[in-house]
């Protein structure tokens, strides 16, 4: 389930379209590049499902990939088309918030 702070207000593009940026119910806002997501996809072909070993490689990704199409799954996350054809990680609120790479959550 996720916690109130967990919760989107608003999720899209950042105003020059460079990044993905959430806003949240607490009013923290988060901002990944499209290549810091791609790469940090929980589905079972990029991490090993076993160990929680990352499979993907940074060489196997390439430095342009964006999203085709960015959907929701229940309420609870969200699921990215990326222009290299992946599409099967699916995002939870939680864990894009626990990825927040922002000053303030650094220091968490």
């Amino acid at each position: 389930m996720t916690s109130e702070s967990n919760t989107p207000l608003e999720i899209g593009p950042t105003a020059d379209g460079s990044a993905l940026r959430i806003l949240w119910k607490d009013e923290h806002e988060s901002v990944w590049l499209p290549r810091d997501l791609r790469m940090a996809c929980p589905c079972a072909g990029c991490v090993d499902e076993f160990t929680g070993k990352k499979i993907i490689s940074e060489a196997g990704v390439q430095e342009g990939v964006y999203p085709l199409t960015i959907e929701y799954v229940g309420n609870y996350a969200i699921q990215f088309s990326w222009s290299d054809g992946h599409s099967t990680g699916i995002y939870s609120f939680d864990l894009l918030r626990a990825m927040c790479w922002c000053d303030i959550c650094s220091l968490r």
